[in-house]
């Protein structure tokens, strides 16, 4: 168990994931430690909200947006030379970071810059092998040279292949500093289910395709009869016209996450890991999951999950025609 030291904690701001994913293990660390957290505009209001007492450094954002039209592969290739500047000027803050504070241990959830040659640093991430198609093998060891940069490797998943919620994507394919810690959910599934909803919709990821599912639910649900709620994931203004009808919700901190989850019969999401990790986690059977078109981890956990755990999958150019 981790005692007595002053730790910087940081998570990717690519959707709202890394950092929800990281508030049960900061509740754990903040309490035998002093925890700084390292936050951008995207992270900042998960964790402000869920930790309003705990110091913040900015950090340099990744900024990652997919495209309507471009495959995330291709996007993410023709965005690489920014990115690879990210990660120059993130390790440039770290060491600022490190000399003011005094940081001695460092947690980065999947930002590859923040490692430090005098400092232990730990890695969080459940992809110690990449699906990215014919560019799998590629992007896996470029990932792996980037992971043996820091002391450890911590997976938020099951050691065991049979247990695992991420599948092939989590085995260890042969780094001796790797450490499962088990799946990370900041929900509570010891609440009693209150007034029963027939679809929770979980709206996340990154823009614009977060906003392109909104519109393509609320068009889905428009006509129904059923109780339906929506989290949409974001503060930002509402483009699409909600129904009456449904009930929406901008955002919800882990309490009231918690409880909507509780209640509901069905949960209809994206395929994303940490919302597959809270799913576990809160004992939910009946999923409709909605990989990002063209985001490959997605589609393969969607399709991890349908095998393993029964999961339905709906593509995202399928929901016009279906009758939830």
């Amino acid at each position: 168990m981790i005692k007595h030291k002053t730790i910087f904690i940081s998570p990717l701001d690519w959707g709202l994931g890394h950092a929800t994913r990281c508030v049960p293990l900061i509740r754990r660390l903040m309490a035998d430690n002093t925890v700084i957290l390292g936050t951008t505009p995207g992270t900042r209001t998960v964790l402000e909200e869920e930790f309003p007492g705990l110091k913040q450094v900015g950090i340099e954002p990744y900024n990652i947006r997919y495209s309507k039209t471009l495959p995330l592969l291709l996007k993410l290739f023709s965005d690489a030379p920014r990115i690879a500047s990210v990660i120059k000027k993130e390790q440039e803050q770290l060491k600022a970071i490190v000399k003011e504070h005094a940081v001695d241990l460092i947690i980065s959830d999947n930002r590859l810059g923040l490692y430090h040659e005098r400092v232990e640093s730990i890695y969080i991430t459940h992809q110690l092998k990449i699906k990215a198609g014919i560019w799998s093998a590629a992007a896996s060891r470029i990932h792996r040279r980037y992971m043996q940069k820091f002391s450890k490797v911590w997976v938020p998943d099951f050691e065991k292949r049979e247990l695992a919620l991420a599948g092939e994507l989590s085995e260890n394919p042969g780094l001796d500093h790797v450490e499962y810690i088990g799946p990370l959910s900041r929900l509570d599934k010891e609440l009693k289910k209150g007034e029963s909803t027939d679809y929770l919709v979980l709206l996340s990821g990154v823009e614009p395709q977060r906003s392109l599912l909104e519109e393509a639910l609320c068009q889905a649900f428009r006509h129904t009869r059923k109780k339906v709620v929506f989290v949409r994931g974001t503060g930002a203004p509402r483009a699409v016209s909600f129904p009456e009808e449904l009930t929406v919700v901008d955002l919800a901190d882990a309490a009231r996450l918690s409880q909507l989850v509780a209640d509901a019969e069905t949960i209809v999401c994206r395929s994303g890991y940490s919302s597959l990790m809270d799913l576990h986690h809160a004992q939910k059977k009946q999923l409709v999951l909605i990989p990002t078109p063209g985001q490959t981890e997605q589609e393969y956990l969607a399709r991890h999950w349908h095998n393993r755990f029964g999961a339905r999958v709906l593509e995202q150019s399928g929901i016009a025609g279906w009758k939830p």
